[in-house]
C-alpha cells in the first residue's frame, strides 16, 4: 500500500525502476547516513553481497572527498556509492584496477549531466571533479577494496543552491537549480549514469584510447595554468597540456613536461574540512 504521506525527497527515487533500468543486483536507500561510502565499503567486504550494489542517501552528515576533504551538498541531492566486482568488468584482467577508472567516472558523470540537461556545459577538472565554470557540480571518489572490488562514490548537486553552502564554499559550488531553475530527478540521473559508468569502466580496460579521447574533449584545464600540489609537499606550476596515454595530467615547465598520476590541484590550506573558520 502506498505511503499516504511520502517524504517529498522520496518522490524522485524509484528503487524498482533503478534495479530494472540500471542492471543493479541490489539498491539500498538511506534517509540519512554519515557517508554512503561507509555503507558501500561494508558491502564490498561482504563476500555474500549481491553486486553491483548501489547505496543512495537523502542526506550525508559526514560526506568526504579526496585527501581528507569534506563534501557539502544540499539535502535531497544525489549522494550515492556503487559497489562493483572488478572481475565482472573484464574477466580477462587479472587485476582490473587502474588510474583510468577515476577519469572514466568523471566522464560518465559529465556526459550524463550533458545528456539530461543539454544547456549545462559540464566539464571534468582532473582527475574527476565535474565543474561548470569555477563551480563544482559533482564530486567523485574511487576506492579499491579487497578481492578486486571497487567502490565509487558520486555526489551531484541535483538540488539546492550555492547560497545554501557554507560561506567559504559558495564561490566554488554549482547546483543544477542555479543553472537550470529546477532540480534533477535522482532516478533519471542514476538510470542514465550507472550503465554509462559501467561501460566506461570496462572500456578503460579494453580500449583506453577511446576513453581518453572522450576525456580530452571534456577536460576543463587544457591551455590553462595549473599548480599541482604533490604528496611530498612540493608544487609544480605550468600550462596544462591535457592527459597522456596513461591518464596522467601533463604540465609543461621550463624543465620539460611533468606527468602526474596523483596529486591535487587544490592547495592543502584551501581544502574544506567541514566547518568554516570562526
Amino acid at each position: 500500500m502506498p505511503n499516504p504521506n511520502p517524504n517529498p525527497r522520496d518522490l524522485d527515487l524509484d528503487l524498482d525502476a533503478l534495479r530494472a533500468t540500471a542492471g543493479l543486483a541490489a539498491v539500498e536507500h538511506l534517509p540519512a547516513t554519515p557517508s554512503t561510502m561507509d555503507r558501500a565499503r561494508a558491502l564490498a567486504l561482504d563476500p555474500r553481497a549481491a553486486l553491483p550494489a548501489l547505496v543512495v542517501a537523502d542526506r550525508q552528515t559526514a560526506g568526504r572527498g579526496r585527501r581528507g576533504a569534506a563534501w557539502w551538498q544540499a539535502p535531497g541531492s544525489l549522494a550515492a556509492s556503487l559497489v562493483l566486482d572488478g572481475a565482472a568488468l573484464d574477466p580477462a584482467a587479472a587485476v582490473p584496477l587502474t588510474p583510468l577508472f577515476a577519469l572514466a567516472s568523471g566522464v560518465a558523470v559529465a556526459e550524463t549531466i550533458r545528456a539530461l540537461e543539454p544547456t549545462v556545459p559540464a566539464r571534468v577538472r582532473w582527475p574527476n571533479d565535474v565543474v561548470v565554470g569555477p563551480g563544482k557540480l559533482a564530486g567523485i571518489l574511487v576506492e579499491t577494496a579487497p578481492a578486486g572490488r571497487l567502490v565509487i562514490g558520486v555526489g551531484v548537486n541535483t538540488s539546492g543552491h550555492a547560497g545554501d553552502a557554507p560561506a567559504t564554499l559558495r564561490p566554488r559550488v554549482a547546483t543544477l537549480p542555479d543553472l537550470t531553475g529546477r532540480s534533477l530527478d535522482r532516478t533519471a540521473c542514476l538510470a542514465a549514469l550507472v550503465p554509462r559508468l559501467l561501460d566506461l569502466l570496462a572500456g578503460a580496460l579494453r580500449e583506453p584510447a577511446g576513453l581518453l579521447e572522450r576525456y580530452r574533449g571534456l577536460c576543463s584545464l587544457v591551455g590553462t595554468t595549473v599548480t599541482v600540489h604533490r604528496e611530498d609537499g612540493r608544487r609544480v606550476t605550468g600550462p596544462c597540456r591535457g592527459v597522456d596515454a596513461s591518464g596522467a595530467l601533463v604540465v609543461e615547465t621550463a624543465a620539460g613536461p611533468f606527468h602526474f598520476l596523483s596529486g591535487s590541484l587544490t592547495d592543502p590550506l584551501d581544502v574544506w574540512r567541514g566547518a568554516d573558520p570562526p
